[in-house]
């Protein structure tokens, strides 16, 4: 039996630390030379083929999903706002390139960006 957080090359699945079985990113199969990536987080926001095109305020919402998802991080005190906010921003600015060097989609993304959406908008309206 081999331990967690190892990859089994046999099947090339790679297990995580606290695996509980469930799909996560961390699950590859490697098949036919390539790896295909387990399924994502449905919370983070496809950007790829919007029309018109990702904002800078789509892509670090984006980014802040992702940073708040890796980082477990709900919540931000006095010592973890800074590495937060730097990360947020690293992550922004990688997504940004990442965008750009991509090639064109066939066909949009199968959601609306949440800060699209009229009651997102309509929330955020209230607020401020």
């Amino acid at each position: 039996m081999r331990r967690r957080g190892t990859r089994d090359f046999r099947s090339g699945r790679i297990d995580p630390p606290g695996d509980v079985g469930h799909t996560s990113v961390f699950n590859r199969v490697v098949s036919g030379g390539g790896t295909t990536l387990g399924a994502m987080c449905r919370n983070i926001t496809e950007l790829r083929g919007l029309e018109p095109a990702a904002t800078a305020e789509e892509i670090e919402a984006a980014a802040r999903q992702y940073v708040r998802k890796v980082s477990g991080i709900h919540k931000l005190s006095d010592t973890t706002r800074e590495p937060f906010e730097q990360a947020v921003a690293e992550v922004a600015a990688t997504t940004t390139r990442l965008l750009a060097a991509l090639p064109e989609r066939r066909q949009p993304p199968a959601s609306v960006p949440p800060l699209r959406r009229p009651e997102v908008q309509a929330r955020i309206a209230a607020r401020g």
